[in-house]
């Protein structure tokens, strides 16, 4: 058989235990909040001072404003308080760091990354990139963020990884301004939260509406409304929809590195799963930055889209329609004949691709790939956004064989019309070696996107889902190896 050969770098992305997030930790008892509060302020004047001290000795280093953020998790609990009596400073930092914990949000792995080029190509070596790397962290818990590194290709080939900040922090959060009501009810009816409830507090809003809004007419319906699971179940799908469409913010001195995106709405409780970012050109010549990927709330999964220019400000998105289901969902780089298009896996065994006129709502998905070759009979799945080449769009891909192992294999379609598949490999372009079949999941290679650098690709990949490699493979030689 014709295989193409990759060159596998020397780099590896392993998860590090030292890299900490700072977190509220507020006890589910508010009974227990109130005591923790009455056991701090019982401490004189010179005992808060000593505790504070001790706190920001051991803590103070691993963080960046940990002050603040002291401040702000007090501010989180300081309705508990017992007394309307006014508190020193010292012992709302201290209050506020009995509810605080940190989080080693990338302890248990650092796999499924996407790669994309960075938005700063300034002050580079001739011939150079520089690009970004979006990662899966899982920590305890089991919970899935996303995180972020930045490294650069030189002209010959070289790879170049940027030392991660010693820090990671969290954006400050931006409430989502406005709804639109048409498309708001749309997706309520997706979600089976469509009824005479939700239509109920739909007819107080108007066609625009914020979130402050819609939580008045929601609670002013409970009030109105008999006690019933409908009505509960109801409100609460509302404002999960709701609060799943939001805006977040670092700050612009941040290194990428720095930069953590932990789950913040119940539909991401347990993780953000595998974002897939592409680069995306407008028909008018601009471009942003798109990322699909699953939020997961430990029940059901709810396909997402993360919009940014710059790697600063991020939106997020929820997609609707009937087609945004299951996992898997990747972008194309641009539109094609005037529509959005989508590579998506709608039944956890073939590929789709499906187009849109809005980029939130997606519909009919084309069946065009099934499990043909041994090493997919299990299933075929994407693995990133399609990169556009002369010869049309090259797409990687995952496949599952005997034994639950997954390879990255790649096919070709169609430039203009991308349901055509016109070329794709018999082998596995990489499969697990020796030194990368054990993990979290063993014998498992993956990737959620690869990026083109003159005549190569360079592909990040999982490793059995704990750490994350890098291999080079040569365009020409994945073309000519397609069947």
């Amino acid at each position: 058989m014709n295989r193409v050969e990759v060159q596998r770098l020397e780099f590896v992305l392993r998860p590090s235990h030292d890299r900490v997030l700072i977190r509220p930790f507020i006890p589910g008892d508010e009974n227990q909040r109130y005591r923790i509060i009455s056991r701090v302020m019982s401490l004189d004047k010179e005992e808060v001072h000593v505790r504070l001290e001790k706190v920001l000795a051991d803590f103070a280093g691993r963080h960046h404003n940990i002050l603040e953020e002291l401040i702000e998790h007090f501010t989180m609990v300081k309705q508990w308080t017992i007394t309307d009596a006014p508190l020193s400073e010292e012992q709302r930092l201290l209050i506020g760091a009995y509810f605080t914990q940190e989080y080693s949000l990338e302890s248990a792995a650092l796999f499924n990354p996407s790669i994309v080029l960075h938005p700063d190509q300034s002050e580079l070596p001739k011939g150079a990139i520089r690009f970004i790397i979006s990662l899966r962290a899982i920590g305890e818990g089991h919970i899935s963020s996303i995180v972020f590194r930045e490294g650069m290709i030189t002209d010959d080939f070289t790879l170049r990884l940027r030392r991660p900040a010693p820090y990671v922090t969290q954006p400050k959060r931006i409430p989502w301004q406005i709804y639109d009501k048409t498309l708001f009810t749309r997706k309520l009816a997706e979600l089976n939260c469509e009824n005479n409830f939700s239509a109920g507090v739909l007819s107080k809003l108007e066609d625009q509406f914020s979130l402050a809004e819609l939580s008045d007419a929601v609670e002013r319906a409970k009030r109105r409304a008999p006690a019933s699971q409908e009505a509960d179940v109801t409100s609460d799908g509302m404002l999960t929809l709701a609060y799943s469409n939001y805006a977040v913010s670092f700050r612009p001195e941040q290194r990428t590195s720095e930069k953590a995106i932990f789950p913040l709405t119940p539909s991401q409780s347990n993780g953000i799963e595998d974002a897939r970012f592409v680069l995306f050109y407008d028909d008018d010549g601009g471009c942003r930055y798109y990322g699909t990927y699953t939020a997961f709330d430990g029940r059901m999964i709810l396909p997402q889209l993360i919009e940014t220019e710059d790697f600063i400000s991020f939106k997020f998105i929820t997609l609707n329609g009937p087609a945004a289901k299951n996992k898997g969902m990747a972008l194309f780089p641009r539109k094609i004949n005037g529509q959005y298009a989508m590579i998506s896996r709608q039944d956890n065994e073939n590929l789709y691709v499906m187009y849109s006129d809005n980029i939130n709502f997606w519909y009919d998905p084309q069946l065009i790939i099934h499990p043909t070759f041994p090493w997919e009979f299990v299933q075929v799945g994407n693995c990133g956004s399609p990169i556009e080449l002369d010869e049309g769009w090259l797409v990687l891909s995952h496949g599952v064989g005997p034994m639950r192992k997954y390879c990255i294999g790649a096919f070709l379609l169609d430039k203009k019309k991308p349901t055509n598949v016109i070329g794709r490999l018999r082998e596995p372009l990489i499969e697990p070696n020796e030194n990368e079949r054990e993990g979290y999941v063993p014998n498992v290679v993956y990737t959620c996107g690869a990026l083109r650098y003159k005549e190569k690709l360079l592909i990040p990949y999982a490793m059995s889902d704990y750490a994350t490699g890098f291999a080079f493979a040569d365009i020409k030689e994945i073309l000519d190896a397609m069947v």
